[in-house]
């Protein structure tokens, strides 16, 4: 292996390290908000490996679908992996200075339809991430893992933060994912 191949290996770890952190960042602005209402240490641990498993699953099914439409596509790959990356951090921008709706409060985090639903919802994301980077990542079983750590890991943060600190951390954090999101988007297409 080459210089060259050892820094697009390297290239390809920092991105998706970021990505995964950037994604995560949904998870740690809800957890805050939950954790703010009240939530017990056992819920806690559940949620977040709840939030874990999906941010592995839905990546794992983006990656392969991007696998496939990457074949597809052919040179016009990168241009559609940024535009999806520039439209999902854009969303997730606009979304952290919507005012609440209290759709997220409706949702109870103590039963399991519920830890079921908030974890799908943070982890949607992850599915067009994952559709982004399978037009080009080859290491898919590092890529889903780092997906779920982060997501795990940074819900965790979020649920325990939220038991002590303020809301306005929570929304600054899914702004910042989205930023990065939107700036790895705006990478790929220029």
């Amino acid at each position: 292996m080459g210089l060259g191949g050892i820094y697009e290996g390297w290239g390809q770890i920092v991105t998706v390290t970021i990505m995964a952190v950037a994604l995560g960042m949904d998870a740690f602005s809800l957890g805050v908000g939950i954790g703010m209402r009240g939530i017990r240490l056992l819920h806690v641990l559940q949620l977040s490996l709840m939030i874990a498993f999906f941010h592995v699953l839905m990546p794992l099914l983006g990656l392969f679908t991007g696998s496939y439409v990457g074949h597809l596509l052919g040179q016009v790959t990168t241009f559609a992996a940024g535009g999806l990356l520039v439209l999902l951090g854009g969303h997730m921008v606009f979304n952290s200075f919507r005012e609440d709706d209290g759709a997220s409060r409706q949702m109870d985090h103590r039963t399991g339809w519920g830890m079921l639903l908030i974890a799908l919802s943070v982890s949607v994301d992850s599915f067009s991430v994952g559709v982004s980077l399978g037009m080009f990542v080859s290491n898919i079983i590092l890529t889903v893992l780092a997906f779920g750590a982060c997501g795990g890991v940074m819900a965790i943060t979020g649920l325990l933060l939220g038991r002590r600190v303020s809301r306005g951390l929570g929304d600054y954090g899914e702004a910042l994912g989205g930023a990065i999101l939107l700036a790895f988007g705006l990478l790929f297409i220029f």
